[in-house]
Order: structure tokens, then sequence, then C-alpha cells
């Protein structure tokens, strides 16, 4: 089969069966199987396709996400390896990452706590921007560990990885940031296949940790990606608990995702 004929077919079956973007994805699927950027595809129309395209759309059409069928994601200048071990690497966590480093800027040598790291994309991604940065990244899960030791390998990025959970901010930072399970349980069988169905439901799903780490953080500088409609609740309790420059930062769909502050 030709990519012209692979992507139309792909396509077509992932239409059917749900998927939001068939077009992106059939396109990331067969440029995957050719070991060829996506750009790439239009030039290669009359190629043929090899063996395990079939087997990658099978697993899209269960709505599998596309990061765990492709087994890597793009996290701002890095790839990281996927899988359900761990959430996806979101867009809007980038910005998180962002923020951290616009707070850590002119520090040399800063202590960074990345609280319930997952895949290591938040903590990976402030030590490739800012090297002079001391990073550790904890989380409660072994399994998200583990992969998030594979990408630090794979990716010779030396973090500190151990198995805890929120009394590691306890400990005294420059900084500490989380992306903690803010999705309330009522809400989990309204979301999409790909989330509900297949990413780690602990997670995902909590509510009232913004301010929990908020008041157990022993840190200088505290940088929290919250969910929709939920930056407000989080500044004012920032407020609350002696944060001073309480700032919300909008992602790039406009919505309000990180809260900061300082202590």
């Amino acid at each position: 089969m030709t990519v012209a004929a692979a992507l139309r077919l792909t396509e077509e079956r992932l239409a059917a069966a749900g998927v939001e973007t068939p077009n992106v994805d059939a396109e990331l699927l067969v440029a995957h199987v050719l070991g060829v950027s996506r750009s790439q595809l239009h030039a290669e129309r009359e190629r043929e396709v090899p063996d395990g395209l079939n087997e990658l759309v099978e697993r899209r059409t269960r709505r599998e996400p596309l990061a765990y069928v492709l087994g890597e994601w793009g996290f701002r200048h890095l790839t990281l390896k996927t899988d359900a071990r761990a959430l996806v690497p979101r867009p809007e966590t980038e910005i998180v990452v962002e923020r951290c480093l616009a707070l850590l800027a002119g520090e040399s040598a800063p202590r960074v706590l990345d609280l319930g790291t997952g895949s290591g994309a938040i903590a990976l991604a402030i030590a490739d921007e800012h090297p002079g940065a001391r990073v550790t990244a904890v989380d409660s899960s072994p399994e998200a560990l583990a992969l998030a030791r594979e990408n630090s390998e794979a990716l010779d990025l030396a973090i500190e990885l151990h198995e805890a959970g929120l009394e590691a901010a306890e400990e005294g930072w420059d900084l500490v940031v989380s992306n903690p399970p803010y999705v309330a349980a009522s809400e989990w069988d309204s979301l999409q296949p790909e989330i509900r169905d297949w990413e780690p439901r602990a997670a995902l799903v909590g509510e009232g940790l913004h301010e929990e780490i908020a008041r157990r953080a022993h840190t200088l500088r505290l940088v929290l990606e919250v969910g929709d409609e939920q930056a407000e609740s989080v500044a004012a309790a920032l407020d609350s608990l002696g944060y001073s420059n309480v700032t919300i930062t909008s992602d790039l769909t406009d919505r309000e995702r990180v809260v900061e502050g300082i202590r």
C-alpha cells in the first residue's frame, strides 16, 4: 500500500472510531512507521508503507492515546518515552515550565522539586533549560518513577528521583512545582475515552491538593498547574497562606492554567 492510500484509509478508520483529529493522527502514524517526519510525508506519497501500520491503527481506533501508540511524545525541546505508566505530557504543562524558568532566572544553582513527576516531563525540561538547577523529582507511583528514570537516562539529563508524596515538599526548596491530580471524581465518566480508559486514574483524580501542597511546601517559590475554573480559588488559597506576588497565567488556549506565588 502506498503512503497516499495508507493516509486515506487510516483517516477513514480513525474518523469512524470517533478520533477527534483523524487527519493529524493518520499522518503521525504513517510517518512513524516510515521513520520520517510528518512534513516529509507529502514527498513520499508513492512509497510503499512497511508492515506495522495496521497494528498501530488498531490501537488508536480503540482510543488508546496517540502518544502511547507512538511510544514517544514531544515536550518543549525534549522527546519523552510515553506509556500508560504516566500521563501524556500536555502542551499546557509547557507553560508551567516556562513560569518556573522565569522565576529561576538569575539563580545559578537553585534547588527544585517536581512533586508528582509522572514521566519526568517538568523536571527534565527544567534540567535541560536551566543546566545549573539541582532538580529532584518524586512520585508515589513506582511505575511512573521507572518511566521518569528511563527518560532521564535516555536524555542524559541528571535529576534525582525518589518515591515520595507531599511530604517531600517540606524539606526546603528554592522552587516547588507540581501538576497534581485535579479532576473531580464526579467528572470521570464525562472524560474522553483516551483519558478515562487509558491514563492512570490516580494521577488525574483528586481534590484539594493544590491547597495542601501550598500549605506544606517549605519553598521560596511555588508553581502549580490547575484545572479549568480552578485558578481563582487556588490563587485565593495562596494569598490566605501568606504567599505574595500571586499570579495566574493562561495557557495557549487562553485558559487560566498556572498559579504561582512567592513566600
